[in-house]
């Protein structure tokens, strides 16, 4: 790249623009975007300080959107969240914010709504009860709130 420190800031925030014009993401996934297109560490540094400052970078928004869209959206349980947001790279303490404003409430309404729009009727043999707890620990939830809402969704 070229010699003047400049240059080589404006073309990493153009190919950060141009990352972030399709979905946010997350400061690991700026960096390893930043890193692939061979762009200087001290300037990636640069550049992430200002998308950070401009707020185009903000992972504890990211975590509470994901974990929120997530959740209304797929019916994805904490675990499966928090997996998913770790490999994108978000800080552990902004994805505890993120599973915190969920709510312990909501994870199981969700559970039950996963149940719901699965399942015509509740299990009624081991067999079912073990598919239904199969499929929400698949989803991503506690294996104590699966058997919480299948049996819930037992009693409807």
């Amino acid at each position: 790249m070229s010699a003047d420190p400049e240059l080589r800031l404006q073309h990493a925030l153009e190919v950060a623009h141009r990352y972030l014009s399709h979905r946010d993401r997350t400061v690991a996934e700026m960096r390893r975007q930043l890193e692939s297109r061979r762009v200087e560490p001290e300037t990636i540094e640069q550049c992430l300080a200002m998308l950070l400052d401009q707020k185009y970078l903000d992972d504890a928004r990211y975590a509470q959107l994901f974990a929120e869209d997530r959740r209304r959206l797929d019916g994805w349980g904490t675990e499966r969240i928090e997996r998913r947001l770790i490999h994108y790279g978000v800080p552990r303490a902004e994805i505890a914010g993120a599973l915190e404003a969920l709510g312990p409430a909501d994870e199981l309404a969700a559970a039950l709504e996963v149940l719901r729009s699965r399942l015509q009727a509740p299990p009624a043999d081991d067999r079912e009860r073990e598919r239904a707890l199969g499929l929400l620990v698949r989803r991503g939830y506690e294996l104590e709130v699966a058997y919480d809402a299948v049996r819930a969704f037992g009693r409807d």
